[in-house]
């Protein structure tokens, strides 16, 4: 299932934040956020810090994207 976190990079953009702060700010760990900036999956609990701490639904950072037919 290929998740994507294009939402959350989209959303730093518009808060103007880097991973770093992000990081920080969520107390998740730099390995979270490298996998993270690779779209490979990553505990929930990790995903809630960073909703929780960008004050957004977790919609907002995650989505699945559709398997693409050959």
């Amino acid at each position: 299932m290929p998740i994507t976190y294009k939402k959350l990079w989209k959303l730093l953009i518009d808060k103007e934040m880097n991973k770093g702060q992000l990081r920080e700010l969520s107390g998740v760990s730099p390995n979270v956020i490298a996998k993270l900036g690779k779209d490979d999956p990553v505990a929930m609990e990790s995903l809630i810090k960073i909703a929780e701490a960008l004050e957004v639904d977790f919609g907002d950072i995650v989505s699945i994207e559709g398997k693409e037919n050959d």
